[in-house]
Order: C-alpha cells, then structure tokens, then sequence
C-alpha cells in the first residue's frame, strides 16, 4: 500500500523517514533524519521495503551485500502482496534505480515482476563471474547457472527468477514466461541435487517437460493466459548422506516453496494460471508439507519415486479433487517405500496412479513410450511418465485418469522398495545416466 502521507527524506547525523505533514511540528531541535543501511538491516515486512525504497545509490549498493539484509530477502521477505502493492506503486525511475543498484535485493522479492527479477538476477550473475576473488566453490556454481540459461534458437527464452550464491547456492529459472502463461509446472528436485552438481541437467529436464507439454498444445484445457512455463525449482537444499533421514530440509524447502508459488499467485492475481507441482523423490515430501500447510494451494499435484510423507491423504492437500498423481517406476528402491509417513501411491490415499508399465524397450512391445526404469528416469523423453506429466501439466488429467480406468497400470503401479534407503548410492540417483 502506498504511505498515507507523502515522505520527505532530510539529512541529519542519524536516520529515519519523517511525513512531509508532521514536518511543521518538529521542532529546530529535533533530530529529523534518513532512513540508512543499519535501520534497513533490522526491518521486516512493509517497514523492510519502505526503508530499502529510501536508500540512495551508495546505500542499496551496500545493502546488497550486507549479509543481514540479503538474509531477510532470502530467508524471511515481506510477503508477496506487500511487495507487490509496494513496487507497483514506484515510478519507473525508482524501479530502475533498485534494479540496477541492488539487483540481488531485487530479483529476489517475490511479488517483483519476473522479467524485472530476471535482469536484477542475470546481472548479479554477470557481476559475481567477473569478481577475482570469488572462490572455486562460488565461481562453479555460478558457472552452472550460466550454463544453465544457454538455450537452442527457437526454444522458449529461459527467465532467472531467484539466485542465492550464499553457501552451495539456489537457484530457480523458468522455461517461458512466468508472467503470460496459462500453465505454469514448479518442479522440484529431491536428494543430492545441488546448483552446482545438477542445475544445468535439471534445468534442461525442466525443458524437456515444457517441450512435451508444447507437443500436447492442442490437447490443452482453457486457461488464463497463453503458453506453458517450467519452473527448475531448486530453491531449497536438499539432503545428501549425512543428512538424508531427517525431514529438516524438507520443512524449509516447504516454507520456501509456499513463498514461490505464492509470488505466482500475486503476480497473477487477476489472471490466474493453472499451477501444478511436479515433485521427485524427497522433493514430493516438501511439496505434501507445502500443500498440508494451509498457506499454498495448487491445481494439480504429482509425486514421483516418493519416499512418503506425514500427510495421511489426498484430502489433507489443498489441490483440486482427483488431482493428485503418483508415479513409481520399474526397480525404484524410494517409489512406495514410505519412509517418511504414507506412500501416496497406497491404495487408501486417494491418488491416481500413473499407468507406467510400458515396455522397457517400447519398440519391441509395441508401446508408443517405454517404461521408465529406476529413481531419475521419469522426466526422460520417451517415457510414458513424462507423457502423462505433461499432459497433467495442461489440465488433462482426465486422459490418465481414463487410461487407469481401462486397466492398463496392471496392480497399483508401484514396485516395492529396499527397506534400506542406505543401500541407494548416489551415482544411483544423479538426474541423468
């Protein structure tokens, strides 16, 4: 909302904003001041982007860099619609200037406009690739997310919607435009995904859901909007071995998550797109805490090789009636093991099981898709699991409810699992082969 009285900013040894209307019942004496980088550090929520709005340029080019304020964005940011009213409200010069001189403030906030989060990001990236003293560490994970916005002539133009280089890094670039689409898919990777390991293959398989959801264009539902976006969320840390039985990461991935799609849902207030979640592995238990929470709401959900959840059903998730999937390929040790709660994939859920039983060689049987087969080949192009995300991922759901219904999935489609996820090793469960 925009203040209730218009603001004057006067310079003095300390700092604060005062209304241009009290400024006759100050006295001479009074110590009237400017807001400055310290007040910045200990704000939240409307005062936190008021006060960043009243920095100058030397000010906002230390504030973003000043580990405390880019904590606040990161880890704990005003809420979508406060930023949202509050940006809208800026005139375009003031736009530019928190742009250009505190572009990792910026392209982080949800409730900023993609393609202006896309430029601040792309231009904290280009600064960090060019700093000589970045260490090996942060310079590799930049390079992934360089390499990961590289795409073929004709693709879809590829957006850098959010970019943390703290520690091993997150990141989230989306496969079209955020902003327009009528269908926007948030993917979200489980165990062993890094920014620095995978961002580039993960994006990549972002891409190959969104070019398979192009193909089935003509088989859309009607939606607000036009065309598809695929979100290569890899906006929480994920577990590794020392970390992997606890669901710690997955509750601040949730958190995370429930701010990202609530960015959507504020951008898109009035011209709501069709959102579903497609989550992997671990990544399916932050999406059902996401979607229990109360605080997220999504129009399709599917889970693919998930290890479970504290979630007892598909009603307890806030997305539409019959529209939770879920996926267990051919020898995937995590695929109904339910190490973490219910399998969602068990016959008291609620869900739609997803007919993968094709052929492992789809040729030779006779299948238009092969089977996928073990913990990272559902996204693959060629698998029926791809096939039917994509067509999920379009508001046709009701064409693999129907293929289930004819009796094609042959039991509940999942494959029992090892009672020992530790017997999984990681060169199992890189995303590509």
């Amino acid at each position: 909302m925009p203040p209730t009285h218009p603001v004057t900013v006067v310079s003095s040894a300390s700092t604060r904003i005062v209304p241009v209307d009290d400024l006759a019942v100050v006295a001479p004496s009074a110590s009237v001041t400017r807001v400055g980088l310290e007040d910045l550090a200990v704000a939240h929520g409307r005062a936190f982007v008021d006060d960043l709005g009243a920095l100058g340029p030397a000010d906002l080019r230390h504030a973003a860099v000043d580990r405390r304020v880019v904590a606040t964005v990161q880890d704990d940011p005003p809420p979508a619609q406060t930023v949202a009213q509050w940006w809208s409200h800026l005139p375009t010069e003031e736009q530019d200037r928190l742009r250009v001189h505190a572009p990792a403030l910026v392209g982080n906030l949800e409730g900023v406009p993609y393609a202006v989060r896309d430029q601040a990001n792309r231009a904290t990236l280009t600064s960090g690739l060019a700093d000589s003293d970045a260490g090996a560490a942060r310079a590799a994970m930049l390079g992934q997310v360089r390499d990961s916005l590289v795409h073929e002539p004709g693709d879809p133009r590829r957006f850098l919607v959010a970019l943390d280089t703290r520690g091993s890094g997150r990141a989230a670039i989306s496969i079209g435009d955020l902003d327009t689409a009528a269908d926007v898919t948030v993917v979200v990777p489980g165990m062993f995904f890094t920014v620095t390991g995978q961002m580039a293959d993960f994006t990549n398989i972002a891409s190959d859901l969104s070019s398979e959801q192009a193909t089935l264009a003509p088989l859309a539902a009607a939606g607000n909007g036009s065309g598809v976006a695929v979100v290569a969320w890899m906006g929480y840390r994920t577990p590794d071995l020392s970390n992997i039985m606890s669901l710690g990461l997955a509750r601040t991935g949730a958190e995370r998550l429930e701010r990202t799609v609530d960015g959507l849902r504020e951008i898109r207030a009035g011209d709501q797109p069709r959102v579903n979640i497609v989550a992997h592995s671990y990544g399916s238990t932050t999406a059902m805490m996401a979607l229990a929470s109360g605080r997220m709401t999504a129009d399709t959900l599917t889970v693919l090789g998930s290890p479970g959840s504290d979630v007892r059903t598909a009603a307890d998730l806030a997305v539409a009636t019959g529209q939770v999937f879920v996926g267990g390929a051919h020898s995937d040790p995590i695929a109904g093991s339910g190490y973490f709660g219910t399998d969602p994939g068990g016959a008291s859920f609620g869900s739609t099981v997803l007919d993968l039983a094709g052929g492992a060689d789809a040729l030779s049987a006779g299948d238009v898709f092969r089977r996928p087969v073990g913990h990272n080949d559902y996204l693959k192009p060629g698998t029926a699991s791809l096939h039917d995300v994509a067509l999920i991922g379009i508001g046709r759901g009701d064409l693999v409810r129907e293929q289930v219904r004819r009796g094609k999935s042959g039991g509940d489609g999942i494959v029992g699992a090892s009672p020992d996820m530790y017997l999984v090793r990681p060169q199992d469960l890189q995303p590509r082969d």
